[in-house]
């Protein structure tokens, strides 16, 4: 599981990561969440001004953690844990509070349940994308890659690469295996400029093949007992040369391209029709 995720409440997101064994939100998503600011740091600098406690504890209560800040680089921004947030949000006035609670309750015990059945963390997954409308063979073939890349990166942090490495690696996994960087492929897909995840814009045979390089990539790390990122970068190379040789003969039995524009609309746009006529059936349903 990784460390690092974005929880979603109410369609927004809020940054966190697993820190000394909790997780830690960043404090300005939590407000910005509940009061809709639009300078929310000055919000918190009055919030602070007008709870004298929170003040006098905010030191205590906040964490410098470092995350992805809005720029995308690493920074050390400002968190709370679970505890520490419930007591920010005491100060606030604001109708989304309850929910918001129960929702942290909720998200915050995640990663300890996994600990103990990380079968958990694969039912959660899975739950999530058939909600999201995608097809039972497509999230099977997503949830085998998400297992694949977990295998993979542990590999990479014991052979000496660091977190800032791996899109280094990936990288040159995509543009091995199939002709683009992760940023070419991105915008093949539409999502460039978007957070949105590129595997979850790939077709089955998309994810079948990227499974195969990085399990091919991890299979040859561990033959050539490869260490630090220039011998790593080799094999990963390797690797996709293998799987995009493998590509291309596909494509030439297919007669079409693997990696085509198809993304995360198409790939759950059938389903998300079906629900859209349900729903629709429904409301008409309840007028009668």
């Amino acid at each position: 599981m990784k460390e690092n995720k974005l929880a979603i409440f109410e369609e927004k997101v809020i940054r966190r990561k697993w820190y000394k064994d909790d997780w830690y939100f960043s404090v300005e998503d939590v407000v910005q969440v509940l009061t809709d600011s639009v300078d929310v740091k000055q919000y918190i600098k009055k919030l602070k001004a007008r709870d004298e406690e929170l003040n006098n504890n905010w030191g205590t209560i906040c964490t410098l953690v470092e995350m992805i800040a809005k720029d995308g680089k690493k920074r050390k921004i400002r968190t709370a844990n679970t505890k520490g947030i419930f007591r920010i949000i005491q100060s606030i006035p604001s109708p989304k509070a309850e929910p918001f609670k129960l929702w942290l309750a909720q998200v915050g015990s995640e990663r300890l349940d996994e600990i103990v059945n990380p079968e958990l963390a694969i039912n959660r997954a899975k739950e999530t994308y058939i909600r999201k409308g995608y097809e039972d063979a497509w999230i099977a073939q997503r949830l085998k890659s998400i297992d694949s890349r977990k295998e993979l990166t542990d590999n990479w942090k014991q052979r000496g690469a660091k977190d800032r490495d791996y899109a280094i690696l990936t990288d040159e996994i995509y543009k091995s295996t199939f002709d683009m960087s992760t940023s070419q492929y991105k915008e093949l897909k539409g999502i460039n400029n978007t957070k949105r995840n590129l595997r979850d814009s790939m077709g089955n045979l998309e994810l079948a093949i990227t499974n195969l390089a990085e399990v091919t990539a991890s299979e040859m790390h561990n033959t050539n007992n490869s260490f630090g990122l220039q011998e790593l970068k080799d094999d990963v190379k390797e690797a996709g040369k293998i799987t995009g040789k493998a590509r291309k003969e596909i494509e030439e039995k297919i007669g079409r391209k693997v990696a085509e524009k198809t993304n995360y609309k198409s790939l759950t746009n059938n389903i998300e029709i079906v629900h859209a006529i349900d729903k629709k059936k429904s409301n008409s349903e309840n007028k009668n």
